[in-house]
């Protein structure tokens, strides 16, 4: 997928990661955008403007008053003709000025004044970022369809380490490049999907519980894509942190028992099982009714059960649907995932190593490899995950067109 003809603004914030947007912009230029960057004052402290006008072509705006073409304002001319306004990094002051509809500089009146979609790529330190006012912004933000890619965890600017840094330019090419990818045909419609995703919570007592690291992004950008295509969407969520893409059905679940029964009751009116929930396999054999004390517990050992295997009940209840297992492997990762897919007798398999970075759980990334029982493999790099739902629903579209 190219940029070819995709007018974007990028909007660069004070923060240090003002030099990663020099290297995006770069990339921008490369596949095709024409791109016009506006910096906020202090963004002009990390990196000069002469930098992005050399390497866009374009003109660099930072003044609020600047008259553009014909003697428009910037603020309204520039959003008009936008394909996306792209925000890298995104401070919190401007997440904070998105959220309550503040407009005192060039690229927040601009944000208010635009109707193309919005792309924000947060960078700040993680006790910035992990302020409830901050998170509170940003879940507004999502709610009103503004699209978040990272921070990602890693060395900040402070010194520490944790949740802060800006996702690498490579990363948000790839997300850019598949929000504005124009698909012209709804290549699903006429399909109902279910999708499962994140993970699911086995209480020990009343306050502690077993789960996974699943942060759900996987199977709610596959839900979302296949929307996108034209189908309708049943999905099944474990308790997770993201808003639910527009148009989909919904159904909330905790333990793996109760994404089972939510899984079958739904299984007679659906084309296509996309499992890609984190689903327990285990789980306390006694659940404790009050909480186990520490000086009560000493060498304790948790009894733990099998819980019910959602795809073996499928297998044993499916008609003609096609079915899609997951495989989070650590080792032997093909070899693995082709034993599930037959022991499961699965239409196909997606498998990835979640100790290789850039891949698994709780990142806005994944590396892939597709098996069907066709005998078709396919590797993917790392891209969004955003892309590999579409690089998914290709190989069920592929199939169910052929069958």
């Amino acid at each position: 997928m190219g940029l070819a003809g995709k007018k974007i603004i990028l909007g660069v914030t004070g923060s240090i990661a003002a030099y990663k947007s020099v290297y995006l912009l770069r990339r921008l230029v490369e596949h095709g955008a024409d791109v016009s960057v506006v910096m906020t004052p202090e963004a002009a402290k990390f990196v000069t403007p002469l930098t992005f006008q050399v390497l866009s072509k374009n003109t660099v705006y930072t003044d609020m008053f600047e008259s553009g073409q014909g003697g428009e304002i910037s603020h309204l001319y520039l959003g008009r003709g936008a394909d996306m306004v792209l925000i890298a990094p995104a401070t919190a002051n401007i997440i904070g000025k998105m959220a309550n509809g503040i407009a005192d500089d060039l690229l927040s009146t601009i944000l208010l004044a635009c109707k193309c979609p919005v792309l924000v790529a947060p960078a700040m330190d993680s006790e910035m970022y992990e302020n409830r006012v901050v998170q509170k912004n940003i879940s507004y933000l999502q709610k009103l369809n503004v699209d978040f890619i990272g921070p990602v965890t890693g060395p900040l600017a402070s010194g520490i380490e944790g949740p802060g840094r800006m996702s690498e330019p490579d990363v948000i090419l790839a997300f850019v490049e598949e929000r504005l990818a124009e698909r012209t045909c709804r290549d699903i419609e006429g399909h109902t999907i279910l999708v499962t995703a994140g993970p699911t919570r086995e209480a020990i007592d009343p306050v502690r519980y077993i789960s996974s690291l699943s942060s759900g992004k996987m199977g709610y950008s596959i839900a979302e894509a296949a929307k996108r295509r034209g189908a309708k969407v049943i999905l099944i969520s474990g308790p997770v942190s993201l808003t639910p893409p527009a148009g989909v059905e919904l159904v909330r679940v905790m333990t793996a028992e109760e994404m089972f029964n939510a899984v079958i009751n739904r299984l007679p009116e659906v084309d296509v099982v996309v499992m890609a929930a984190a689903v327990s396999d285990f789980k306390p054999a006694v659940v404790v009714n009050s909480k186990i004390k520490k000086e009560n517990a000493g060498g304790m050992t948790l009894n733990l059960v099998k819980t019910q295997d959602i795809l073996s009940e499928i297998l044993e209840k499916k008609g003609k649907q096609f079915i899609v297992g997951f495989a989070a492997e650590t080792e032997d990762m093909v070899a693995n995932a082709k034993k599930k897919l037959d022991s499961k007798q699965l239409d196909m398999i997606v498998a990835n190593d979640v100790c290789r970075e850039g891949a698994g759980f709780e990142v806005d990334t994944n590396i892939v490899t597709v098996i069907d029982r066709w005998g078709e493999t396919v590797e993917y790099p790392v891209m969004t995950k955003a892309v590999v739902a579409d690089k998914i629903l290709d190989h069920v579209v592929h199939r169910l067109s052929s069958s």
